[in-house]
């Protein structure tokens, strides 16, 4: 070390320009030659990446929140003072046929998001479900606004509805679900338990889940763990560009970290049915089955255990017009496979109402076919 000291100045300085020139030249090259360039962070933490990141969910919080909106409903309901006793002879001798009835207010509340200044609001049916009056809530809106159902379906849980506001309202853009990936940031906005605008966040912890709740079979959820709990129903799931990639519309009470959204195309493809007609058209074969075991697959002298079982069909339904039967195997849908009743579904969905479609299934071990027409479903 000491002799390192006794260096001459002149070495030292020149020692210190040799490196500058060095690495001014690093950096020259970098930009005339296109290699990539060196950036340093301004502080501790600042990400390196220049896309969005985690430092952008602020921004894009206050920018969505005012978008968001919530949701007050009233359902009415009649119901007999003496629902339990109306069957009993000896009160019916009394009363006879004229009931005393009441009146019964039930009131539920969730979320939803303008999807254009002149007041077009999505949210889920079950938030509106059954509803006699539908009161919205705007951020920074003296009074809230009374609501219009313009369309629903209770199968894919949408519905759209329209409030006439003052002044243009602040909407989100709707963003393509099919090219977010598993892991991608995830920010939820909404009303939960009241509590207007809580802004959660997690990342797409999976994608096409299909789960039920209650009576409802959702086929093809993003799935999210991102905080969602009740009030949360018909908010937005956004991505980092602050675009909508979701609704908000379950959550698994017995799991931690486990929330489903519906994806944003899902709600494009049929986004003008609701608007136009009010609902949306499902084709329907009319049919209820059942997966084949091992034990149905010997039962019914099959090689494996593929197919789709029909339990039961509905009365004038197409399973029941073009001859098909409890007991029947289902093992070809024009001409494709089907190797389980998801399989059966899915082709169904796929077909245009009115189309007419060749069957193919085994009855008493002999394989049989038939034609149907698929009609669409009638709630």
């Amino acid at each position: 070390m000491k002799e390192f000291f006794k260096l001459p100045r002149m070495k030292i300085f020149c020692s210190f320009l040799a490196g500058a020139i060095i690495v001014t030249t690093v950096f020259l090259a970098s930009s005339w030659y296109g290699l990539p360039q060196i950036s340093f962070p301004d502080k501790v933490g600042q990400a390196f990446a220049s896309t969005p990141g985690p430092d952008a969910i602020p921004d894009i919080a206050a920018n969505a929140s005012p978008a968001v909106v919530r949701i007050d409903t009233t359902v009415v309901q009649q119901n007999s003072r003496y629902d339990a006793y109306y069957n009993d002879p000896f009160f019916r001798q009394f009363f006879g046929s004229r009931v005393p009835a009441q009146s019964q207010e039930r009131h539920g509340m969730g979320s939803g998001f303008a999807i254009s200044a002149d007041g077009y609001i999505l949210t889920n049916e079950h938030v509106i479900s059954g509803a006699s009056s539908i009161e919205v809530t705007v951020s920074n809106r003296d009074k809230a606004y009374t609501a219009k159902l313009v369309g629903s379906d209770a199968d894919l849980d949408l519905a759209v509805l329209k409030i006439e506001p003052d002044g243009a309202l602040p909407y989100v853009q709707m963003g393509d679900s099919d090219s977010i990936r598993v892991g991608d940031w995830a920010i939820a906005i909404g009303n939960p338990y009241g509590l207007d605008h809580t802004v959660t966040v997690g990342v797409i912890s999976a994608k096409e889940r299909p789960i039920t709740i209650e009576d409802r079979q959702y086929r093809n959820l993003l799935q999210t763990d991102a905080s969602i709990n009740p009030g949360n129903s018909g908010g937005p799931l956004l991505n980092l560009k602050g675009e909508v990639i979701g609704i908000n519309t379950a959550i698994n009470s017995e799991a931690q970290g486990i929330g489903f959204a519906i994806p944003s195309n899902t709600v494009k493809e049929v986004y003008d049915d609701l608007v136009n007609k009010g609902g949306v058209e499902h084709p329907w074969l009319g049919a209820y089955l059942q997966s084949v075991t091992e034990d149905l697959a010997d039962y019914y002298g099959l090689d494996d255990p593929t197919g789709a079982v029909v339990t039961s069909t509905v009365s004038g339904g197409p399973a029941n017009k073009a001859g098909l039967q409890r007991g029947d195997v289902i093992t070809q849908y024009n001409g494709v496979d089907i190797t389980s009743p998801n399989a059966l579904v899915d082709q169904v969905t796929a077909t245009p109402v009115g189309s007419q479609v060749q069957i193919q299934y085994i009855r008493s071990s002999k394989t049989q076919s038939t034609v149907a027409t698929i009609t669409a479903k009638t709630n």
